[in-house]
């Protein structure tokens, strides 16, 4: 059965123009997207892996070797059944890190450009022979069906022209990761089931063509017993283990494999479905292939075991079939062709374009359409350069020689790959060596002999034979690969590892980025933008900008250090998606410069440096679990402590904010982490800044009012943090109690207070008032006979001036004995002068009030801001001291001077003084010398308690001629007040 050449040309571009439809639909969302992302497709698409050598060289394979054909499905199995160890942590890696190829991973690992010149440059020459062989197959299976008599390069041409085209609208549509070819993974997933149905079709006819059934199949094997003598004769000699580690190394680290298992990825989870999945598509694959082989043999049709589909098929009569058998085999090609040639674009354009570009053509309107037409440049090369090798490579030998050609290559990759995840000594110098002296093998024994015919220069047991290609593939799997290995190791065990390698390395490790030293310079994202447009243009900065916002989810607002710093870490990710590890930290490193010549405090890192352990804790062993087990309980006591904890840097950014500070503040963690301290709002930011702001206080009592219109009242203590072996860093500590219980007690105390106080004036104050009630009722009664108006006028007007002296007795009683809200009060103007004169008035009220002598000194014009019924308290409380001192003859002296921003008050009694052993305890609550009955113990703490809370200072000295109250009362409430400090010299 004979076709036309141009119906099968018509055939393939219709076939191949359904699978661009298909994925233009998949791309304007026309189906659902349930569909379009089902894992089935990501595990069909892994069907890249099955080229026209497995569609159409494992039969001639089989025919060579026998069960040896199961090795290339074998090794494949094993990668995936090693996905857990193997395949998901190179998956974490590639998407935390934004790797897109092998070569970035070697790059970004060893710190190196040089690295990933050499993985491109091996790569490529390593792919080249496999676009050749796919090339290859379709203009063979072409001629197969057309008859022969053709001359196949035109025919190979047409079909890289095709595939060119396709391979641009497919695949080179977007410039990042991030963007999924989700039409082009919909449509290779199409295609493999196409190839794979095609081929189990294909089977099932060539057993019922020549056999009948499988019965027949059977009896025939039977009847010739040599056909399974050679097919199972291999498994005892053929060189399994070398093809097992070839196909084990093709299945992850061929390009089109890793674009399709790690780029094309949207979730991990996709990837455990295909660890099964894909395994049981391959051994589908297999089954189809010892049928066909033993049919071909069978029925005998006019072609190389190579193509024995085709002939098969042909011999059937059936044109469909036939059609439906080429059509796979192109599916297989193209496929192949189109993800491997996107994968060597782009891993072209990072590692060997871009370095030789000094700085990146900022000029041009579109960076991204740039990027793009490159690409597609890239694309049109590498296919011709395919094209080139077709011609260049001997034609006669199998197609799975070129295949494994490209194995052999791939597999240079593989003691890298391992040194990557779990060999974090590996350096740059061990890496470049092993894969040189691996590659000089390859080229010397496999690929120089398969283009100009040579000699392996390096014999090392290769065999000369060109027929026994698998013993050659062997030896030189084995010389190359061991080879490799040992410069590998020897040279990262003897030469030193830089230190970026060792930050890439513990990435590699535990999957965490780097935490970078030194401080950023830019202070917004919108800096960010101006610092990038110098090299990408300012559309391109402004849209990566967004970009890695939106990855962290934060605003254009954002200021925090450490959010800034997982911006620009996240910019760098999506940049070296697009150009590559080195391309893009050389662009960070440059525009979004870090001050490395600045001390950085480790507090600015603390957070990413917790988050880092955070997810490495199950990784630690030994010591290093015990060290980690215990900086966790120390932070636990932090966060569990019922005070809030604020740690604030030298930059007054917050880095600590506990859990007991969050129920206090209503303000989270995440909200305050990084923030500066003005930007918490109020009423914190006011209270910290006052508190940070005043040098010399190391405790401070401050009054905040909530937004809900609840007031507080806080006590604030502080203390420097200091660094182990380099003393102060410039950080503080900040620690914050809420003592509005407390306060609230002390008041209802001092209420307590004054109603005794007023308990022990109630005689006092019934004499005071008895005596005008008395010459009330004196003139009252006269008032009843008398008829001259002038002495009624006089008397009347003597009645309401002693009703006037009842009511302001009563007044100051009222006023003093109220409870009242004073810690709601905002301070008023207070006459210190009248103050003391109404503290004199109700002292005197009592019955030893009344002997004592007040000497006001006081300036009338000073006045003082506070509240006017607790400082009352104060000079009350004092002068009762006095008269409970000085039984009989008890002076006191009150005068003032101001200090600086100060009213210094000083209360002078000539009392017997206060002896020095019980000096130091007089100002405790509840002590007291007085009888029991007579005293409470709080008179001399409360009027601590309230100049205190007035922003004062209050202190007592004494000798036997008296004893002095020291009473420090700030002219204006601003900034903080000073607890617990001694006066002054100047004010002693």
């Amino acid at each position: 059965m004979a076709f036309s050449l141009p119906t099968l040309l018509l055939c393939g571009v219709a076939y191949l123009g359904v699978l661009f439809v298909l994925a233009y639909a998949v791309d304007r969302r026309w189906l659902p997207r349930a569909v379009a992302h089902h894992p089935a497709f990501y595990v069909f698409a892994l069907g890249v892996y099955a080229t026209t050598w497995s569609y159409y060289g494992s039969v001639g394979f089989a025919a060579e070797h026998g069960i040896a054909f199961l090795t290339i499905y074998l090794g494949v199995t094993a990668a995936f059944l090693l996905t857990p160890v193997l395949l998901a942590p190179l998956l974490r890696l590639t998407r935390n890190q934004q790797l897109t190829s092998i070569a970035d991973v070697f790059a970004f690992r060893f710190s190196s450009q040089l690295a990933g010149v050499l993985v491109t440059a091996i790569m490529l020459a390593g792919i080249l022979p496999y676009i050749a062989l796919q090339i290859r197959a379709v203009a063979e299976s072409t001629l197969v069906l057309t008859g022969g008599g053709h001359d196949p390069r035109p025919l190979a041409a047409a079909f890289c022209l095709v595939v060119a085209v396709f391979a641009i609208v497919f695949g080179a549509r977007h410039v990042t990761p991030r963007e999924k070819h989700s039409g082009l993974v919909v449509a290779i997933g199409v295609e493999s089931l196409v190839k794979l149905g095609a081929l189990l079709i294909v089977a099932w006819v060539a057993v019922d063509l020549a056999f009948g059934d499988l019965g027949g199949l059977s009896a025939w094997l039977a009847e010739h017993p040599e056909r399974l003598e050679g097919f199972y004769d291999p498994a005892l000699e053929g060189p399994w283990l070398s093809l097992l580690t070839l196909a084990f190394a093709a299945a992850f680290l061929l390009p089109r494999q890793f674009h399709m298992l790690f780029t094309e990825n949207r979730s991990p989870r996709s990837l455990i479905t295909a660890s099964w999945g894909f395994p049981l598509i391959l051994l589908l694959l297999s089954l189809a292939i010892p049928p066909i082989l033993w049919a071909g043999i069978a029925l005998a049709p006019e072609t190389d075991p190579d193509y024995y589909v085709l002939g098969v098929a042909a011999l059937s009569g059936s044109q469909p079939l036939t059609l439906l058998a080429y059509l796979g085999g192109v599916s297989a090609a193209s496929a192949m062709i189109i993800v491997a040639t996107l994968a060597l674009s782009a891993m072209t354009l990072n590692h060997l374009v871009m370095p030789l570009v000094k700085s990146l053509p900022h000029q041009e309107p579109d960076l991204y359409a740039t990027l793009r037409w490159t690409r597609r440049l890239l694309i049109v090369m590498l296919i011709v350069l395919g094209f080139a090798f077709y011609e260049l490579l001997d034609r006669s030998g199998t197609l799975v020689a070129w295949g494994l050609m490209s194995f052999l290559a791939i597999a240079q990759f593989l003691p890298g790959i391992i040194g990557v995840l779990y060999w974090p000594r590996a350096n740059a110098y061990g890496f470049l060596a092993g894969v040189l002296g691996g590659a000089l093998i390859w080229l010397d024994s496999v690929l120089l002999p398969a283009l100009v015919g040579t000699e392996p220069f390096f014999l090392l047991g290769f065999p000369r034979a060109p027929a026994d290609e698998t013993a050659l593939y062997g030896s030189a799997t084995f010389w190359s690969l061991a080879f490799n290995g040992v410069l590998f190791v020897s040279v990262s065990l003897f030469t030193p590892q830089r230190p970026t390698e060792r930050q890439a390395a513990e990435v590699c490790h535990d999957q965490a980025s780097p935490v970078a030293a030194g401080a950023l310079e830019a202070a917004s994202p919108a800096q960010f933008v101006v610092q990038l447009t110098p090299v990408t243009g300012e559309e391109a900065a402004r849209k990566e900008v967004a970009k890695a916002l939106g990855d962290q989810g934060l605003g254009w607002g954002e200021s925090r250090p450490d959010r800034l710093r997982a911006l620009r870490d996240q910019i760098e990710r999506n940049l070296s998606g697009m150009m590559g590890p080195m391309l893009a930290r050389m662009i960070v490193d440059e525009r979004l410069q870090l001050d490395r010549s600045a001390r950085t405090a480790l507090a600015q890192n603390v957070r990413q440096i917790e988050e880092q352990l955070e997810s490495s804790r199950n990784r630690f062993r030994g010591l290093a679990a015990e060290l980690d087990r215990l900086r966790r309980y120390h932070r636990q006591i932090l966060e569990d402590l019922p005070l809030g904890v604020v740690a604030v840097t030298s930059h007054r950014r917050v880095v600590r904010w506990n859990t007991a500070m969050e129920g206090l503040s209503g303000i989270s963690a995440d909200r305050a982490l990084g923030s500066r301290v003005c930007d918490l709002g109020a009423p914190w930011a006011e209270t910290l800044e006052r508190f940070l702001a005043a040098e010399q206080a190391q405790q401070h009592h401050d009054q905040a009012t909530l937004p809900g219109g609840d007031t507080r009242w806080l006590s604030l203590h502080k203390t420097c943090i200091r660094e182990s072996g380099l003393g102060r860093t410039g950080d503080t500590l900040v620690i914050i109690e809420d003592i509005t219980p407390i306060r609230r007690l002390e008041r209802e105390l001092a209420h307590s207070e004054r109603l005794a106080s007023i308990g022990r004036l109630a005689a006092g104050v019934a004499h005071e008032i008895g005596n005008p009630v008395t010459g009330i009722d004196s003139l009252a009664q006269n008032l009843r006979d008398e008829t001259d108006p002038e002495l009624v006028r006089e008397s009347a007007e003597a009645i309401v001036e002693q009703t006037r002296r009842i009511s302001n007795i009563v007044q100051t009683l009222i006023g003093y004995a109220h409870a009242g809200a004073a810690d709601e009060r905002r301070p008023q103007p207070v006459n210190l002068r009248e103050l003391v004169d109404e503290a004199r008035r109700l002292v005197r009220l009592s019955k030893g009030g009344r002997r004592l002598e007040i000497d006001n000194q006081l300036p009338a014009e000073l006045e003082l801001p506070g509240d006017r019924q607790r400082l009352a308290q104060v000079f009350v409380n004092l002068f009762s001291n006095t008269v409970d001192a000085c039984p009989e003859g008890g002076r006191v002296a009150v005068s003032a001077r101001l200090v600086g921003d100060r009213a210094q008050v000083r209360v002078v009694d000539n009392g017997p003084g206060i002896p020095a052993e019980t000096l130091d305890k007089v100002l405790e609550p509840f002590y007291t010398t007085k009888p029991v009955g007579q005293g409470t113990g709080l008179g001399l703490p409360l009027v601590y308690n309230i100049v205190s809370d007035h922003g004062g200072e209050f202190s007592i000295t004494a000798d036997s001629g008296g004893t002095t109250a020291w009473i420090a009362l700030p002219l204006h409430r601003a900034g903080p007040a000073r607890d617990g400090q001694e006066p002054s010299e100047e004010v002693d």
